[in-house]
């Protein structure tokens, strides 16, 4: 199995390396593991790419490179340049640095880059690690590290992965909690919590104002069964995720009250009807 790595905390995080021995365990010892990540933290751009500007790639090691750019940039940089001439059989994104739920889910870089591994054809899967009080004495990435290959292994040999008309990925998230505290696995939906990103203003030395971005926590109250509950509840959430914005439910209702066919209008040049 060939697997391509990227994330959104940068070539440096820590995280990165509990992805590589994922893969490493994943792909086995006849795979290849390829890792094209930014070359600075991209936390929170989600799913954009450099489409304006050029984005630099450069080669730091033995099948690994870094990108300047957002990790959907590092996934076209490795499915079109890097690994053209074989497209890798898996793309994981991750570990994160902190939970990727609820309404995290929209801004995530880290699932932005499982997104557009998604959108190519490729069998994605974004992987996050919620930290907290309970694991503040090691690295944090204590569940990660102990249930990451199982839970995609799972998901490679029993998940759902139809890849038309959008394509299915996967946002893993693991709990705060020592490894031996992890409670189980649940699939989940995704959350929506009572609040979510704010601003805090600060008045600099020149006397500029500048707002920093705060991030609410309401995890707890979110409904049973959520991704942002059961996590913090103790457990990996596995919640399938596609590409697709459109609210199904509503566009038989919404047709019925708005659809209408306009009359032909002539055709200025010839004068016959359109």
């Amino acid at each position: 199995m060939r697997i391509l790595i990227t994330n959104d905390d940068g070539i440096s995080a820590p995280g990165l390396q509990v992805a590589e021995a994922i893969a490493a365990e994943l792909a086995g010892p006849g795979g290849e593991v390829w890792t094209i990540a930014p070359v600075f933290e991209q936390s929170g751009v989600s799913h954009a790419i450099s489409y304006v500007r050029p984005m630099r790639i450069e080669k730091v090691g033995e099948r690994r490179w870094t990108v300047e750019g957002s990790p959907a940039d590092c996934v076209l940089a490795g499915i079109f340049e890097v690994l053209k001439d074989a497209r890798p059989d898996l793309i994981l994104s991750g570990v994160n640095r902190g939970h990727n739920v609820a309404e995290d889910t929209v801004y995530s870089g880290t699932v932005g880059g499982a997104m557009e591994g998604a959108i190519q054809g490729v069998r994605s899967i974004a992987l996050s690690q919620y930290y907290g009080r309970a694991t503040a004495s090691s690295d944090g990435f204590d569940a990660a590290r102990a249930f990451g290959a199982s839970v995609c292994r799972q998901l490679l040999e029993h998940g759902s992965w139809p890849m038309e008309p959008f394509a299915t990925f996967y946002n893993v998230n693991f709990p705060a909690v020592p490894a031996e505290d992890v409670k189980g696995v649940r699939a989940t939906f995704q959350g929506l919590r009572s609040a979510s990103f704010g601003v805090q203003p600060q008045v600099a030395p020149n006397g500029r104002t500048y707002l920093w971005l705060t991030h609410m926590r309401g995890n707890a109250d979110t409904l049973p069964g959520s991704d942002s509950r059961e996590c913090h509840d103790g457990y990996v959430t596995v919640t399938p995720l596609r590409a697709d914005l459109t609210a199904h439910d509503l566009v038989e209702d919404l047709g019925r009250a708005i659809s209408t066919d306009f009359p032909a209008r002539p055709d200025r040049a010839s004068g016959r009807r359109a």
